[in-house]
């Protein structure tokens, strides 16, 4: 079936400005208008992003709809693919980011807007374990990009930690994926956009 409806998840300290949220938005406006689009800015807190994410979404049809998550937001779009019951895209998903996040606690700043500061709290990462779904099976068809040249997180826990979906392990890359142009054709094979 189609997908009608997509969500795109940002990671940390990122924003819809990020190089991957602008191309996705570029080519689902421009080659399938006719599909909903939503990609917000989130809010440091987990709970209160998956809340506010939740409240969008949740009159969208599982079945034709998707997620896709960068970093944190992949975390992120494991857990709403799971409520949903939806296909999902992971893009070097932090796979523990209760464990990498603890070195973040205090004030941020945003990549895409140096001036845009948030405080990341120590209770958030409490938020982060109450998100976890690390011993569920997949409800729905995953992808998965994993770059081995990650350079924040580890790929290796991707791949254990996403065992059904079909994964792209990228031999060099980085974290930002930054050749991210090159893998929009098999993504967009994988969401067949209406």
């Amino acid at each position: 079936m189609p997908t009608t409806h997509l969500l795109y998840l940002h990671g940390f300290r990122s924003s819809p400005h990020s190089n991957k949220a602008r191309t996705m938005a570029h080519y689902v406006q421009g080659q399938h208008p006719s599909v909903t689009w939503y990609c917000p800015q989130l809010p440091p807190s987990p709970k209160a992003a998956m809340d506010m994410v939740m409240a969008h979404v949740q009159d969208w049809p599982s079945a034709q709809m998707a997620v896709i998550g960068s970093s944190l937001g992949g975390y992120y779009a494991t857990w709403v693919a799971h409520q949903k019951h939806c296909k999902s895209v992971l893009l070097n998903p932090a796979v523990y980011p209760d464990h990498s996040l603890e070195h973040h606690i205090g004030q941020q700043t945003n990549w895409h807007n140096p001036q845009e500061a948030f405080f990341f709290k120590p209770e958030y990462i409490q938020q982060l374990r109450d998100l976890a779904l690390h011993d569920l099976a997949a409800p729905a068809p995953q992808l998965g990009i994993f770059a081995k040249g990650d350079e924040v997180l580890d790929w290796r826990q991707m791949v254990a930690r996403y065992p059904e979906a079909e994964q792209v392990i990228l031999e060099g890359g980085d974290h930002a994926i930054s050749d991210f142009d090159s893998h929009i054709s098999r993504i967009l094979d994988f969401l067949d956009l209406a």
